[in-house]
């Protein structure tokens, strides 16, 4: 059994955000959401998830659930980061990118002649995960490259099994070497870059998450996520009467999913001469991982230690460099939740038919503590007109239940 601790609840950012939308515009021209979406129709099992409609809750609008369950066969968003950030990175290192020139995938180099490069080159692909992100990294790399691999306990024989499925026929390995590191994951980043300093330039890092030094990968990952903004944005408006979405809720971890949804949104902002109020971005924390909160409070990006939770995707003590500028000018409230929280919205979706883990569900855990206050559901703008889109980013999973 995990225990929660003791209950925290919300805050909205009025008085916490920096002036200036600068990071965030600079974001959007980052990303090229056409050549991406592209790229992922190119890939076997490209699928576009559903969207669902919730039941009504009093005093507010329509509640959309994006359903980001079974993205390639996997079960979480993080699958729509990987293939992107794999195919860039490890064409960058063997000179096989294109790079950005915003034409689409027709001048690129197919992935498979991506992996043709990195074998010939013997290259490795290194990256830290607590399950998901590694996962999803396994499943595109493993054909063409072996793969260290670093997470907890409890996600090793997933990830290992991916390598398992591709096993490469010259050398009849399993291409994916698990290493498990005894220490967070704060704390096992650093020894997954010495694994690839020490590897003469025959390893690659391929990983989420920006640090100082480490900030053009992460960025991949980010623009692989707006496949599923431009897929829920068409939906949402299919869905609630041809009216856009006027809130959304993503959960935060280290930043990077809340970072695409946040400069997308940010970016419709600025684009769009229709728009005549801003998308409301709400970002959801666990309470024993709040560093988006407590970064925000201090005003500059902080670590903060983590615990024992069920939500072990969003357990990131520390933001992503490239997520901070964007987060910072760009979200209007961090919902911190619990255990217990996201237990309970667990149940409730299983009774709607969605088979979700606790990090998809948080959205909805985080929605309800809003909605139950009703001086922060008006400063956030929440009423009966209101179009909701929360992003359900983990599929079900085992794990004990919150006392």
């Amino acid at each position: 059994m995990v225990k929660d601790p003791p209950l925290a609840g919300f805050t909205t950012l009025g008085s916490l955000k920096a002036g200036g939308s600068e990071p965030l515009q600079k974001q959007e021209e980052l990303i090229g959401v056409i050549a991406v979406l592209a790229f992922h129709q190119t890939l076997p099992e490209y699928n576009e998830t559903p969207l669902h409609e919730l039941p009504p809750t009093p005093g507010v609008g329509c509640m959309l659930v994006k359903d980001e369950l079974a993205r390639f066969g996997l079960p979480a968003f993080k699958i729509l980061g990987a293939p992107w950030a794999v195919y860039r990175a490890v064409g960058s290192h063997v000179g096989a990118d294109a790079g950005d020139n915003g034409s689409g995938v027709g001048t690129r180099p197919s992935f498979a002649d991506v992996g043709a490069a990195a074998r010939r080159a013997h290259l490795r692909v290194v990256t830290v995960t607590e399950g998901n992100c590694g996962r999803a990294v396994a499943r595109m790399a493993a054909r063409h490259m072996g793969l260290p691999t670093y997470m907890t306990e409890s996600t090793r024989a997933r990830i290992r099994s991916e390598g398992e499925e591709c096993v490469e026929a010259d050398a009849g390995q399993n291409l994916v070497d698990v290493v498990e590191v005894d220490g967070s994951y704060e704390e096992t980043v650093p020894v997954a870059f010495a694994d690839v300093a020490a590897s003469d330039g025959n390893a690659v890092m391929v990983l989420d998450v920006g640090i100082e030094g480490f900030d053009v990968v992460p960025t991949y990952f980010v623009q692989g996520y707006n496949t599923m903004l431009a897929e829920s944005d068409r939906q949402v408006l299919a869905a609630a009467g041809r009216r856009p979405a006027t809130h959304v809720v993503v959960p935060a971890g280290a930043g990077s999913i809340a970072e695409a949804v946040t400069a997308h949104f940010r970016g419709k902002q600025t684009s769009d001469s229709d728009s005549t109020s801003p998308v409301r971005v709400l970002t959801v924390e666990l309470t024993t991982a709040a560093c988006l909160l407590v970064s925000l409070r201090v005003g500059v990006p902080t670590t903060v230690p983590t615990g024992d939770t069920i939500m072990c995707g969003m357990s990131c003590g520390m933001l992503s460099t490239t997520a901070w500028p964007v987060l910072q000018t760009g979200v209007d409230a961090v919902v911190s939740v619990t255990d217990a929280e996201a237990h309970a919205a667990v149940e409730e979706f299983k009774s709607l038919g969605v088979l979700a883990g606790p990090c998809g569900t948080a959205t909805l855990a985080a929605l309800k503590k809003v909605c139950a206050d009703g001086n922060t559901r008006r400063e956030l703008g929440l009423d009966e007109s209101s179009v909701i889109v929360l992003y359900c980013t983990e599929g079900a999973k085992e794990y004990p239940i919150p006392l």
